[in-house]
């Protein structure tokens, strides 16, 4: 019977027509849905964006007839634009150290087999699984003036100490870094720490053995062995950073547009205001400056599947 059912199950490439016996072409048949979705829903809408940056399209009304550079020329003379463009280098420095800093140091910890490692685990990757409207609500609710944090420190004796932290047209930008850390540290953690478990025993053993202790360990040993987990992770908070949009959704632009972002910006123009081209010059150059980041971490990527 095992026989039998062996010489069917080979006769049955035969049955099929010849070009599906080619294997090159079932995987290209199996991939054609993926790659038309791909091309439609990404590639060909980023075109549509481009385009639609250089049209007249400004109100309700569509109106796609040709403007030329006039929807950039608006971006670049809008001073709210310079703002933001300030904004997010502020955002980007703040949330991409604290995220890259308290993650390596939280997956150190956690590596050195400490006793409930299960349970602070889980604590430092909680707030990746909040959305990120339910914890910008609640650093809001904290940050306001007369409670929350305030409250606290007041409580503590310093009670002429009351920051407007978000609100404020200096401290908010670092009030929202803060935020933003809170909850994707947790994710840089389990990257550095899956990175760290991935090193062999072996090296460890070795540089203990040679004289090395902890900090020399782990200048020497692991974080050079970290690099491609740290280039992730730039990538990653970098992305993040230029698309912010979740917090000033949230808690406001302050005052002077001192928390707003180029993603809000974009969210505001467009939908708010109906300035679709500017709206979509402003997504495309979003765009442009994720080209940087995105780029060399592809590249790498192809380099090691090809090594």
């Amino acid at each position: 019977m095992q026989s039998e059912l062996s010489a069917r199950a080979k006769s049955l490439p035969a049955l099929l027509p010849k070009w599906l016996r080619d294997d090159r072409k079932i995987a290209i048949l199996v991939l054609a849905p993926s790659i038309i979705a791909v091309a439609v829903f990404i590639y060909i809408f980023m075109g549509w964006t481009l385009y639609i940056s250089v049209s007249n399209w400004d109100r309700p009304t569509l109106d796609l007839s040709f403007a030329g550079l006039k929807n950039w020329q608006r971006l670049v003379n809008d001073p709210r634009f310079h703002i933001d463009l300030r904004n997010l280098v502020l955002f980007a420095v703040g949330y991409m150290s604290q995220c890259i800093v308290i993650g390596f140091l939280l997956a150190a910890l956690l590596n050195e087999r400490i006793r409930g490692e299960v349970f602070f685990r889980t604590v430092f990757l909680m707030p990746f699984a909040v959305s990120a409207v339910v914890s910008g609500t609640a650093w809001r609710w904290l940050q306001v003036p007369s409670a929350g944090i305030n409250l606290l420190i007041a409580n503590m004796g310093f009670e002429n100490f009351r920051p407007l932290w978000y609100m404020h047209p200096k401290l908010g930008m670092l009030a929202i870094t803060i935020m933003g850390a809170w909850q994707f540290s947790g994710f840089v953690m389990a990257l550095y720490l899956a990175g760290l478990r991935a090193i062999p025993d072996e090296l460890r053993e070795a540089a203990v053995i040679d004289g090395a202790g902890t900090i020399a360990l782990y200048r020497h040993v692991f974080i050079p062995m970290l690099r491609p987990v740290t280039f992730t992770a730039i990538v990653l908070t970098g992305a993040g950073s230029i698309g912010n949009f979740e917090i000033p959704s949230i808690i406001g632009t302050g005052p002077g547009f001192a928390t707003d972002t180029l993603g809000f910006y974009m969210f505001e123009q467009t939908f708010r205001s109906s300035r679709y081209g500017l709206g979509a010059a402003v997504a495309t150059f979003m765009l442009v400056l994720s080209i940087p980041l995105v780029l060399p971490y592809l590249i790498s990527v192809l380099r090691e599947e090809r090594e």
